[in-house]
């Protein structure tokens, strides 16, 4: 039997939007109550956790009233919920906005702010924010850059017209470039307008990288030296392609690893290590360039971030 859709007209609370669980099918439920199936499923919170979000009144069935503790666990329901953290560690650096009409909205984003909730982030990510600051639920990244990136990234504001958008990006209508600093290029490598393709596939090692592999490329970047501070110099970046991970895997194979770069060559720090403010990701999303699908307008956005020139 399948499980009903879930009720688009949860409301979000503080920016961030309801999370939704469906208690199986089974007859009897095996839960008495709704706190022994969130107890017993959602293991993040420790039963005690459960008891108090529910007593808040945090925790709501389809209707959208609150679940209280004690309440009877029915086969089939759906329970909504509101992701946190505990003592989530804020990112001290702030998101600018560009431009806002009623159907987009660019951001310029900062270093270590992921796009969207993650792992140990959820009211520090930049869609939370932004829903708090603009009180608009219906707020969509129409795509992602990592969160050690900085730079432009573009909401749809709309629910009509998200698709339009994100369409963009899988047809590959979207001019993108980025801004990278990393070692300069020994003697021999030319790197204007040199053209890095290769198969890039999840890294068996280690689910946060990605690595290239033999077998038909699937990914694609332009990279153009623009100038040089050193041992060090200034990449222009134009990628065809949006793997995850791409700019940085390939400056890597090149033998030419951003400043900064915590996963490549090597892992420096996991995923969930404490942060290093003062040493970021030498790479930005510099301009954005497409044909507004909404308006038919041409729109080019720039970031306005410069990236710093490591020391020595």
């Amino acid at each position: 039997m399948a499980h009903r859709p879930k009720n688009p007209d949860i409301p979000a609370r503080d920016g961030v939007s309801p999370s939704c669980v469906a208690v199986p099918h089974d007859k009897p439920c095996p839960w008495p109550t709704v706190l022994d199936f969130l107890s017993e499923r959602l293991t993040a919170v420790d039963r005690a956790g459960w008891a108090a979000r529910l007593q808040a009144g945090e925790v709501l069935d389809d209707a959208g009233r609150p679940c209280a503790p004690q309440q009877p666990c029915e086969p089939g329901e759906r329970l909504y919920y509101y992701r946190r953290i505990e003592r989530e560690q804020p990112i001290p650096f702030e998101e600018v906005v560009l431009f806002q009409d009623e159907h987009l909205l660019v951001v310029d984003k900062p270093h270590f702010l992921p796009v969207v909730p993650t792992g140990r982030f959820v009211q520090e990510s930049l869609l939370v924010r932004l829903k708090r600051r603009t009180g608009t639920d219906t707020l969509t990244p129409v795509h992602r850059i990592d969160r050690e990136t900085a730079g432009i990234v573009l909401f749809s504001l709309r629910p009509q017209d998200r698709d339009a958008y994100q369409a963009l990006f899988r047809q590959r209508q979207v001019d993108k470039l980025y801004r990278a600093v990393a070692p300069a290029a020994p003697a021999g490598l030319l790197l204007q307008d040199h053209v890095r393709r290769s198969r890039i596939e999840e890294d068996p090692s280690g689910f946060f990288r990605m690595c290239e592999v033999d077998g038909e490329p699937n990914s694609e970047t332009r990279i153009t030296e623009l100038d040089r501070q050193g041992r060090w110099a200034s990449y222009s970046l134009a990628p065809v392609t949006g793997k995850r991970h791409q700019l940085r895997v390939h400056m890597a194979a090149l033998g030419l690893p951003l400043v900064g770069d915590q996963f490549y060559p090597t892992v420096r720090r996991g995923p969930d290590e404490p942060e290093d403010f003062a040493e970021p990701l030498r790479l930005l999303a510099e301009a954005i360039a497409f044909t507004d699908p909404v308006t038919g307008q041409a729109r080019r956005f720039e970031s306005s971030r410069v990236l710093d020139w490591p020391a020595g």
